[in-house]
C-alpha cells in the first residue's frame, strides 16, 4: 500500500492532511523494520492515538466521568499471521524485539514488551484455542510515560493486531461478552490492570490500578471534538465540537511518569483511596454499589453519609484527612466534566479558565499528584495566553495541556517551552506539540 494510499485513507476517516501525512509515514517506517526482521509485508495497518484527559483526572477507575481527546500522534502498527505459538513484537524505532511465547506464563518481562506480553497472555486464556501466532512491529511519536497514554496506546494496538489475527469477533466468548467499542474499551482496561471483565477472568495485568479511561478515548474518541464519558460501565454521555479557532497546545515535562514503574506505588495509592471508601460505603449501605461514583449517585445525602462514615471509622492505612481530600477531588472532578463539556460547546473562554483552574487545584490538593515542573507548566502557560491549562495522566511528572487561539499556537508553544527550560534547564528533553482532537483507532486498508 503506497504512502499515498494510506494518507487518503487517513483523511477519510478524519485527520487533517498533515497529520495523515505524517501518520502514513509512520506505517511506512513500522512496515520498513517489518521487512527487514520478518522478510515479508504486513497484511495488517494501523493508527493507534494517544489521547489528552482534558478534564476527569482519576475518576475512571471510581466510576465518574472524564472529557477526553484523541491526538494525532501515537503508534503505527502493522502485523501479519505466524503458524507458531509465538508473537513477535518489533520496536520499529528503537530496533528492540520481544518474542512472547503464548504458552510461557514464567518469563518475566520489562518495560514495554510486558504490556505486549499481558495482552498476549490475558486473551490466550480468555480465549482457550484462539491462534494468537503473529508477528507485529510498532513504530511511535508519542513522548514516553509523558502522560499521553503511550502504555495503553500500546496495548490497544497490539490487541487490535491479534483480535484480528485469531478472528476474537466471532469468538463465542467475545460474542457473548464485548457488544461494541465501549466493550472492547473497557475490557482492554481491565486487561492492563488485571481485572475481571463479566465472564472473562483477570489476571497479573501490568501492576497499576487504572481504569479504561485511556481506552476508551483511544478507541472511541471523534475528530475535531471532545468526547465526554462515563465509567463503570463506559458509556458515551456526549460529544461536543472544538471550537475551529482553538487548539490545544501540549508540553511535556521531561519528567517521566512511569506509572507501572519508578511512580506505580504513589499512582496507585489515589487508586486505592477510592478501594477504601467504597469499601467504607458498602460496609454500612442496605445494598453494596459498584463503585464510588455509583454509591454518591443513590440520593442527594450520599456525599454526607459518606463524609459521615470517614469521620467515625478508622481505615488502616489512610488518615481521615487523606480520604476527605480523595473524596473531595473526586466529587469536584466528575461535576467539572460536564460544565467543560459545555464550555467547549459554546467557545466559553473563560469558563474554560475557571474550571482548569479548579481541576488543577483539586490534583495538587486532593491528588498530591504533582510536581514543580507540572505546576509551573501550568502557570508558565497562564503568563504566555493561554485561556485553560491543567496537567494531566498519571501524575508525578507528565505533560500540561494549554488552550490558545489556533492562530497563536506555534508562537504559543516555543515561548512556552522556552521558558519552562529556562526556569528547569536540566529538563532539557521536554518538547511541545499543537493538535487538534483526531480520531480514534483507525485500520488502514
Amino acid at each position: 500500500m503506497t504512502a499515498d494510499a494510506m494518507a487518503a485513507c487517513l483523511q477519510a476517516a478524519g485527520y487533517r492532511p498533515d497529520a495523515a501525512a505524517s501518520r502514513a509515514a509512520w506505517l511506512d517506517c513500522a512496515a520498513v523494520e517489518f521487512q527487514r526482521v520478518t522478510g515479508a509485508l504486513p497484511e495488517w495497518r494501523w493508527c493507534v492515538p494517544g489521547r489528552i484527559e482534558v478534564f476527569g483526572k482519576h475518576t475512571d477507575y471510581a466510576g465518574g466521568q472524564s472529557l477526553l481527546a484523541a491526538v494525532p500522534r501515537g503508534f503505527a502498527v502493522v502485523a501479519r499471521p505466524r503458524t507458531d505459538g509465538c508473537v513477535r513484537v518489533i520496536d520499529a524505532r528503537h530496533g528492540d524485539v520481544a518474542v512472547i511465547d503464548v504458552d510461557d506464563r514464567d518469563r518475566v518481562w520489562r518495560g514495554w514488551a510486558n504490556y505486549a506480553a499481558v495482552v498476549v497472555r490475558r486473551l490466550a486464556m480468555n480465549f482457550p484455542g484462539a491462534s494468537l501466532g503473529a508477528d507485529i512491529a510498532i513504530a511511535s511519536d508519542l513522548p514516553r510515560a509523558a502522560g499521553l497514554s503511550s502504555s495503553s496506546a500500546l496495548v490497544v494496538g497490539v490487541a487490535l493486531a491479534l483480535v484480528r489475527r485469531a478472528g476474537l469477533e466471532r469468538h463465542e466468548l467475545w460474542r457473548q461478552d464485548i457488544a461494541g467499542v465501549e466493550d472492547l474499551a473497557w475490557y482492554l482496561g481491565c486487561v492492563e490492570n488485571g481485572l475481571t471483565y463479566k465472564s472473562l477472568a483477570g489476571s497479573a495485568g501490568v501492576g497499576t490500578h487504572g481504569g479504561s479511561q485511556d481506552h476508551t478515548a483511544i478507541l472511541a474518541c471523534q475528530a475535531g471534538c471532545v468526547s465526554q464519558y462515563g465509567f463503570i460501565p463506559v458509556r458515551s454521555l456526549g460529544t461536543a465540537v472544538m471550537a475551529a479557532q482553538w487548539r490545544f497546545v501540549v508540553a511535556s515535562s521531561g519528567v517521566h511518569a512511569d506509572k507501572a514503574g519508578s511512580v506505580r506505588v504513589r499512582y496507585n495509592r489515589a487508586s486505592l483511596a477510592v478501594r477504601a471508601l467504597l469499601e467504607l460505603w458498602n460496609r454500612f449501605a442496605p445494598e453494596p454499589a459498584a463503585s464510588l461514583g455509583a454509591a454518591l449517585s443513590c440520593g442527594e445525602e450520599s456525599e454526607a453519609q459518606m463524609r459521615h462514615a470517614i469521620a467515625r471509622t478508622p481505615i488502616s492505612d489512610f488518615s481521615r484527612e487523606d480520604l476527605e481530600r480523595r473524596l473531595t477531588q473526586f466529587v469536584g472532578e466528575t461535576a467539572r466534566v460536564p460544565l467543560a463539556a459545555a464550555a467547549f460547546a459554546s467557545a466559553d473562554r473563560s469558563a474554560l479558565r475557571a474550571l482548569a483552574e479548579a481541576s488543577q487545584q483539586g490534583a495538587e490538593q486532593g491528588l498530591n499528584n504533582q510536581i514543580p515542573e507540572t505546576v509551573a507548566l501550568c502557570g508558565l502557560a497562564y503568563d504566555e495566553g493561554a485561556f485553560g491549562a491543567s496537567a494531566f495522566g498519571a501524575g508525578f511528572g507528565g505533560s500540561v495541556w494549554a488552550m490558545v487561539p489556533a492562530g497563536e499556537a506555534d508562537d504559543f508553544g516555543a515561548a512556552w517551552i522556552e521558558r519552562y527550560r529556562e526556569a528547569f534547564p536540566h529538563r532539557d528533553k521536554a518538547e511541545w506539540f499543537s493538535a487538534s482532537p483526531g480520531p480514534a483507532a483507525v485500520e488502514v486498508a
